[in-house]
């Protein structure tokens, strides 16, 4: 049995990776693609798939602009004369309207951030919603007129048509951005597209993806083997689970100690996965050689670069020693996720690159390796879904993200054994705490971090003059925007007080409230 299938085109909006969130969280399969993607081709590449829908996301133009982009009259033709109902959400709404006879203008107000709007009866897409919502805008067009057979559903309160729909053309548009958190009923109207207009039935079940994925990769990899490079964190553990399962002992893991570690984590990920699972695993410390190589570096981005760098060369030097006992290796596998593919590869339309992430690439054309991505269309809790029917624990599944370059990029500055041995003490003692105290699961992420700054202390009848650890601990639904944790002043101090008694090091510790935005969630 097909999947049903939403396909989502980008035409640049920063939010377009959460449109996919939204409707996954549905169970509702669904994927991003350029807005030139030509959709008659995507359905032949992917047979498994019933399309029931299409999305336009928003996006940073305007279609008053010259060379602004815009949906092929192939596509549009195909969406049309099959009758597949179509969403426009902000630009895409602007598109819909342009190609299909209204008119867009450049608005006298521009509307950004919460806005009430004020909606009419009898709307599809709107059932169910009350009559005034807070929704979230970001847009400088607005609708003059609308083409024929097409009516409003709802206006802002500056007059401005906020969404429209065509029962009869199967055709639907939002001003708004419902895909945001601060849009209220923002996943109801995603779900009445969904299930009410476009009548998925067929949602995406974890189980079939872990057999199909197991199906896949034993047919693609035959008789040769696969390394997998496991770093311990969520995606990559789940990876070798999953090809474990498929492969057995053709696969072997290849575990690298950056020295960049969070306390004992290298020590835990050998016991669970050589006990628990029976794994072909290599231990590599490599802790001596990334600290030569970061020695003297202040910048974040050179520190990724740097650690990026020599990860591809430690590894192809214990992949090439494995090759000399086994000719057979050919695959390489990576845990990488949907969303590294979308920040690090600028190839969902006009979207811009956000940061680089050295799990993504590299590897494969050094090392002449065919590339295993299982995970590559999934978002992490799809991950860590999957993970807990492959029984990966509950305690090691639910960790707070981790970045990849470790505690490089949370020792601001230039790195010493010192400084790393004070944020591996300080960072254990926090998610202990959290943990003793019931908070971790409460929280999205939580970490401490070592300031490049020296104060006085006093403690006891002497003068100190140590580091500053900064504490950050937020609450968040997708990582894209976050609040500060409001912990209890009781739980901060007696915190603050452990750290600096238990801590060799450390004479002031700080809470960040900043939320994101303006701050992102890392301080590097």
């Amino acid at each position: 049995m097909k999947t049903d299938f939403i396909l989502i085109l980008d035409f640049g909006s920063q939010y377009t990776q959460l449109i996919a969130r939204r409707t996954r969280e549905l169970k509702v399969y669904s994927e991003i693609f350029p807005y030139f993607q030509d959709i008659e081709d995507l359905l032949k590449l992917k047979p498994q798939y019933n399309l029931k829908g299409v999305i336009l996301s928003g996006g940073p133009s305007s279609v008053k602009e010259k060379n602004s982009p815009v949906i092929s009259k192939k596509n549009l033709d195909y969406i049309l004369s099959n009758k597949i109902p179509v969403l426009g959400v902000c630009y895409g709404l602007h598109l819909l309207v342009h190609l299909l006879g209204g008119k867009v203008h450049k608005a006298k107000v521009d509307e950004y951030g919460n806005t009430f709007i004020d909606i009419f009866g009898g709307a599809k897409l709107l059932k169910g919603i009350k009559k005034s919502i807070r929704v979230w805008m970001s847009h400088g067009d607005s609708i003059d007129y609308l083409p024929a057979d097409f009516k409003p559903t709802s206006k802002s309160k500056n007059g401005i048509i906020s969404s429209f729909e065509s029962i009869k053309r199967n055709i639907y548009g939002l001003q708004f951005h419902p895909e945001v958190h601060h849009t209220e009923y923002g996943s109801e109207i995603l779900k009445n597209f969904v299930f009410g207009v476009c009548n998925v039935r067929h949602l995406f079940k974890t189980e079939s993806f872990i057999q199909d994925k197991i199906n896949e990769i034993k047919k693609t990899v035959g008789n040769d083997r696969a390394i997998l490079a496991l770093s311990g964190g969520v995606d990559s553990s789940v990876a070798a689970v999953l090809l474990k399962k498929a492969l057995g002992n053709k696969l072997t893991c290849i575990h690298i100690d950056t020295g960049l570690m969070r306390k004992s984590e290298s020590l835990n990920l050998i016991k669970l996965f050589k006990s628990n699972f029976k794994m072909k695993l290599i231990f590599v410390d490599a802790s001596e050689l990334f600290l030569k190589k970061l020695k003297g570096v202040f910048n974040p981005e050179t520190k990724r670069k740097i650690i990026g760098k020599t990860f591809i060369d430690v590894f192809e030097k214990e992949a090439k020693k494995l090759n000399k006992e086994n000719k057979e290796i050919k695959y390489l596998v990576q845990g990488t996720l949907y969303p590294d593919v979308i920040e690090s590869v600028s190839f969902k339309g006009p979207s811009v690159t956000i940061k680089s992430h050295h799990n993504v690439g590299g590897l494969p054309k050094k090392m002449n390796l065919k590339l295993i991505e299982p995970f590559r269309e999934l978002f992490k809790d799809e991950v860590r879904t999957i993970g807990r029917k492959l029984g990966l624990p509950d305690y090691f599944i639910n960790r707070h993200p981790f970045p990849g370059p470790g505690l490089a990029i949370r020792i601001l500055g230039e790195i010493t054994p010192e400084k790393l041995n004070i944020l591996r003490e300080a960072d254990d003692i926090y998610m202990n705490e959290l943990r003793t105290s019931g908070l971790y699961n409460k929280i999205w992420q939580a970490f401490a971090a070592l300031l490049p700054v020296k104060s006085v202390g006093v403690m006891g009848d002497s003068r100190s003059y140590e580091f500053t650890i900064v504490l950050r601990a937020v609450t968040s639904v997708d990582g894209m925007t976050a609040d500060f944790y409001h912990f209890e002043k009781e739980f901060i101090s007696n915190l603050s007080n452990k750290l600096i008694n238990s801590v060799r090091g450390i004479n002031r510790v700080v809470y960040d409230i900043t939320s994101k935005p303006p701050a992102t969630i890392e301080w590097e």
